[in-house]
């Protein structure tokens, strides 16, 4: 049984280019901007919960994409001079309403959940198909696989974890995450993988 994840009315967001989060996939993070070891002060005070998306530029203060991920601070080493270390687990997918203006270093904004089957698996023939180009994809990059530990993975982690690791643009891992479901993720990701 998952537990219900509810977000605050300001969501304290980290706003990095080419990083996306996603349910299920653990980041390691390390905090050494002022602006992120604020945020992560002021999750852990709060809800150990931070949200990450992904601007549409690469430019500060750039609008920011519509779709991104909150995680949930696990492990976290803090530091003498006031950085963090830490991992992030991506819990669930939110959908941006609007940013707020707000006093604090960071960046915030008003979110909505996007509901998701946690029961969502793929076929046989789904799995199947993306492992076989996930092997091909590896092989083409010379990546080392422990196939063995891939196959023992339920399916939302294979995919989530996949989608997040991959070195896909800014805007290909975007897609992914606002991918309707984990069959239509799993479907652009072999997509990504074949191009």
């Amino acid at each position: 049984m998952e537990m219900e994840i509810t977000l605050p009315e300001e969501v304290p967001v980290m706003t990095l280019q080419g990083t996306a989060l996603f349910p299920q996939a653990l980041m390691p993070l390390h905090i050494f901007e002022p602006r992120y070891r604020a945020l992560v002060g002021d999750a852990l005070i709060r809800d150990c919960q931070i949200a990450m998306i992904q601007p549409q530029r690469p430019q500060e203060g750039a609008p920011l994409y519509r779709v991104g991920c909150v995680g949930k601070i696990g492990e976290v080493q803090a530091m003498d001079d006031g950085r963090y270390n830490l991992i992030l687990e991506g819990t669930t997918r939110f959908r941006m309403v609007r940013e707020l203006e707000v006093a604090t270093a960071f960046r915030q904004i008003e979110a909505e959940i996007i509901d998701e089957d946690a029961d969502e698996t793929l076929s046989h023939a789904q799995r199947g198909g993306f492992e076989r180009e996930a092997r091909r994809f590896a092989d083409r990059q010379g990546y080392s696989v422990d196939w063995d530990s891939v196959a023992r993975l339920d399916d939302r982690s294979l995919i989530n974890g996949v989608s997040q690791i991959a070195p896909f643009d800014p805007a290909s891992k975007q897609a992914l995450l606002e991918a309707e479901n984990l069959t239509v993720r799993c479907e652009l990701l072999v997509q990504l993988m074949q191009f």
